[in-house]
């Protein structure tokens, strides 16, 4: 087992990355206070939360919440829902969340215990290589609007982050291949012997081999932990981590969350940043090729379909979180490892969607 430790503005708390830690009492003892809620969907449920029962057996009160799967449940109804059971648990500010899932549940779940009660503990157990690598990590939570992703939630640091490499055997190739994308992004915006590293395990990573799955989700949390060491609340360069997030969002939203899962989406948004990179002159040519033959081993898709209305992205970029005075502001790429937050001029944007 290996712990990244993540600092952040009010303290520090353990991400723990090995295998068998989800039954591991001697982890759940340091970090499960007051009465316990293990939020979960119902997929996730029938592989791991037997797994659990133990842990939850001996630590006394508990309930359990299962939801259903899919970025489309993540909605303010389904939020509802917990704060409801956490009631009905009779929870107080002693309580814990436990979300047991990807980074749907984590995000909501999260969310749940940032505004129950004005906070209460969550403690992070993702079970896909999306959530391990990135989503779990940081204290990012909320829920989907109609017309944007992650438009209602808030900033709440997890006590613990508990990344059992066991719970990956059940992931779908689909949901792998996915999680994928982040680590690539890490690699893209701030580490270069990372990016080189995939590169030349592309092939041992696609196969799942224990020891390279391990040293990517240690690699990725490593990445992860320092940003938001740096910046908790992405006042200036934890926003790099939303490389290719921007067009990843619109198409998500366009397609109604049920086409893309969020890697196969932010696949395809880290080309076109790369290819607006190269067009504004920032990023040589071939930046965007590198990226993409990577991307394309990997089985990620990287580009945009026929029948997506360009225009339409364009309109749901707008409403993204990160732009201000009505400029749209993208993550771009100076070279592969170093990238800059820039504002882009819509004509430039709609161009490179335009032809993709």
């Amino acid at each position: 087992m290996k712990v990244v430790q993540v600092e952040h503005a009010s303290g520090s708390y353990p991400v723990y990355v090995g295998q068998g830690l989800l039954g591991m009492a001697g982890i759940w003892e340091r970090h499960l206070g007051g009465r316990v809620l293990v939020v979960s969907d119902e997929t996730v449920a029938d592989h791991h939360l037997g797994r659990l029962d133990p842990v939850l057996e001996a630590h006394g009160r508990h309930r359990k919440l299962l939801l259903p799967p899919g970025e489309e449940n993540k909605t303010v109804a389904q939020w509802q829902r917990v704060i409801d059971e956490l009631v009905q648990l009779g929870a107080q500010r002693d309580a814990t969340v436990i979300a047991l899932g990807g980074g749907v549940i984590g995000d909501l779940a999260g969310f749940a215990a940032a505004s129950y009660m004005r906070g209460i503990q969550v403690v992070q157990m993702p079970t896909t290589l999306l959530a391990q690598v990135d989503a779990s990590v940081g204290g990012k939570t909320g829920v989907n609007h109609a017309d944007g992703k992650n438009l209602i939630g808030a900033f709440h640091q997890p006590a613990a982050v508990v990344a059992d490499l066991d719970t990956l055997t059940t992931l779908g190739n689909r949901d792998y291949r996915a999680g994928l994308a982040e680590v690539v992004k890490y690699g893209a915006i701030r580490d270069p012997h990372l990016f080189a590293w995939l590169e030349a395990n592309a092939d041992a990573l696609s196969s799942r081999l224990p020891d390279m799955l391990a040293e990517c989700v240690y690699q990725s949390v490593r990445n992860k932990a320092e940003v938001v060491a740096a910046d908790e609340r992405e006042a200036g360069q934890r926003a790099l981590l939303n490389f290719g997030h921007t067009f990843g969002h619109a198409l998500e939203t366009v397609t109604g969350y049920s086409q893309y899962r969020h890697g196969e989406a932010v696949a395809i948004g880290m080309v076109l940043a790369a290819r607006l990179s190269e067009l504004l002159g920032m990023a040589e040519a071939g930046t965007t090729d590198r990226l993409r033959d990577l991307l394309d081993r990997l089985g990620l898709p990287t580009r945009l379909p026929d029948d997506i209305r360009r225009n339409e992205l364009l309109r749901r970029m707008r409403l993204d979180k990160k732009n201000r005075a009505d400029q749209i502001r993208l993550i771009l790429l100076e070279s592969l490892g170093q990238a800059v937050v820039r504002s882009c001029p819509a004509d430039d944007i709609l161009e490179v969607l335009k032809s993709t």
